[in-house]
């Protein structure tokens, strides 16, 4: 009886881990589709190819979801993630490197740190 509780508990904490990963991959699709739509954030912010880069991606990744979610294995969702950060990352990282928007308020809240510190 303890060896089934045991084999349970692992085939439980595997089915945990799983469903963990096809969140966070959904979770994270869902998300660029929302940023991509608000014209003052991401959407608003990347030229229309590296939008239509993202769309595609995220339409793929979508389709592969419907497809395959249900049967993955950890290991296949993790490198589905790992395949959509590989596309989006350059995108957002070619965005905040050119000091646009939120790189230039930070420097601008430390400023105005500074100045209130010396007074």
């Amino acid at each position: 009886m303890i060896r089934d509780a045991e084999k349970f508990s692992a085939e439980d904490e595997l089915q945990r881990k799983r469903i963990e990963a096809l969140n966070s991959l959904s979770s994270f699709v869902y998300g660029l589709k929302t940023q991509l739509g608000d014209q003052e954030g991401l959407g608003g912010k990347i030229s229309d190819g590296d939008k239509k880069t993202i769309l595609s991606t995220v339409k793929d990744t979508t389709d592969w979801i419907e497809e395959h979610g249900s049967s993955a294995n950890v290991e296949d969702l993790e490198e589905k993630l790992a395949e959509v950060q590989a596309v989006v990352n350059p995108i957002t990282a070619k965005l905040y490197s050119g000091g646009a928007g939120h790189d230039h308020e930070h420097s601008h809240d430390e400023e105005a740190t500074t100045n209130h510190d010396e007074l």
